[in-house]
């Protein structure tokens, strides 16, 4: 089991998503991953934020902790700078991983329980805030 940290980004009522495909199967995931020895969760959650996204965020708030396979951590970030779907991490560069396609997306808040989006407690703890 490893820990993993991911944002939660919103920005004009729309939020920063990863489209995943992979085994015919689409879906989508915040952008994160799993936390690097010796960063902190918040570190792993900026740093994910610019290998997937292209994006520099700051932390606003710890978001919400899910158990499943590991602690893993959801930060409420904002986006700082950089631009969005520029993202150079391993997903992208990879290309042996075999682990299906990425793609950054913002997705309209009120489409969001339309999507198949995981974890499915954060988006509706989403919905209810």
């Amino acid at each position: 089991m490893r820990n993993r940290s991911a944002a939660v980004i919103i920005q004009e009522n729309k939020i920063a998503l990863i489209k995943r495909v992979r085994e015919n199967l689409t879906y989508y995931v915040f952008p994160g991953g799993g936390i690097e020895e010796g960063e902190t969760p918040e570190q792993a959650a900026i740093r994910e934020a610019y290998e997937e996204l292209g994006i520099h965020v700051r932390i606003t708030e710890l978001f919400d902790i899910i158990y499943f396979k590991g602690k893993q951590y959801y930060f409420a970030a904002e986006m700082i700078g950089g631009e969005f779907g520029t993202g150079k991490g391993e997903e992208y560069t990879n290309f042996y991983r075999k682990r299906g396609t990425y793609q950054p997306v913002w997705v309209k808040l009120d489409e969001l329980f339309c999507l198949e989006v995981q974890p499915r407690e954060v988006v509706e703890k989403l919905i209810r805030s």
